[in-house]
Order: C-alpha cells, then sequence, then structure tokens
C-alpha cells in the first residue's frame, strides 16, 4: 500500500505493540485520519470511506487493530469537507 507511506505502516506497527488503552485508541484514530487525507490525495476520483480506511488498517497490522472504539467511530463520521475544500483550492476549482 505504497499510497499510505512508509511513516504509516510504522505507525501501524508501533499501534500493535501497545495494550488495549486509551493511547491506542487515540493513536488508531490519528492513524486513520491520516490515512484518509492521503487516500483523498492519491485517489482523486472518490472519497476514502470509514470502511475501506478501517480494512486498510486491519490488513497492515494483521489483524490487531480493529477500530471499533467509540472515538474512533466519532473522529470517522465527520466528512472530508476540510480535506476537499483544501483539494479544490490547491486545483483552482
Amino acid at each position: 500500500m505504497r499510497n499510505y507511506g512508509r511513516i504509516v505502516q510504522d505507525m501501524i506497527q508501533y499501534a500493535t505493540t501497545l495494550p488495549p488503552s486509551v493511547e491506542r485508541d487515540s493513536l488508531e484514530v490519528y492513524i486513520a485520519l491520516c490515512m484518509r487525507q492521503r487516500n483523498l490525495t492519491w485517489n482523486r476520483d472518490q472519497e476514502a470511506g470509514v470502511q475501506r480506511v478501517r480494512e486498510d488498517i486491519l490488513r497492515l497490522s494483521n489483524g490487531q487493530l480493529k477500530c471499533k472504539s467509540a472515538a474512533f467511530e466519532r473522529f470517522m463520521a465527520q466528512p472530508n469537507a476540510s480535506l476537499i475544500q483544501k483539494k479544490k483550492k490547491k486545483d483552482g476549482k
């Protein structure tokens, strides 16, 4: 998954070493937000859905990160409006 980059992969690997806690849940949310933003950058025609990000995190963590916390659902439920606006300004549309 080259579109996410090595840093995101390293963050996922670090998150798998943490015990289940608030810190791990917060890191999952941050990773998911980074992945959603990068996916939007690489795939301009489609919006990065929550389900796709969740599946990619699950795949990259070899099933260790489930992304089922309440914080994950709350933050990922927010629309990509701010990300889309930045992209439109950059593209000049």
